[in-house]
């Protein structure tokens, strides 16, 4: 099941999170789009309900492998 949500923030439009193989998926909003492999579900919870996106984006997703789509 693929779960997607547009978020407010100045960088990031939106993220989807396929939750049978743990891909994050984020869209920002310059147009580029990466998938993030193997992050656990509570890191796309937090991120869709981060009061700031952006934050949470820096200081628990970033540290994952990282694809461009």
């Amino acid at each position: 099941m693929i779960m997607h949500k547009e978020v407010d923030s100045s960088a990031i439009n939106s993220a989807s999170y396929n939750t049978q193989d743990g891909t994050l998926t984020i869209e920002f909003k310059r147009g580029a789009k990466y998938d993030y492999p193997n992050v656990p579900s509570e890191h796309y919870n937090g991120l869709i309900h981060a009061q700031s996106v952006g934050q949470y984006f820096n200081q628990h997703i970033k540290q994952y492998a990282v694809k461009k789509v």
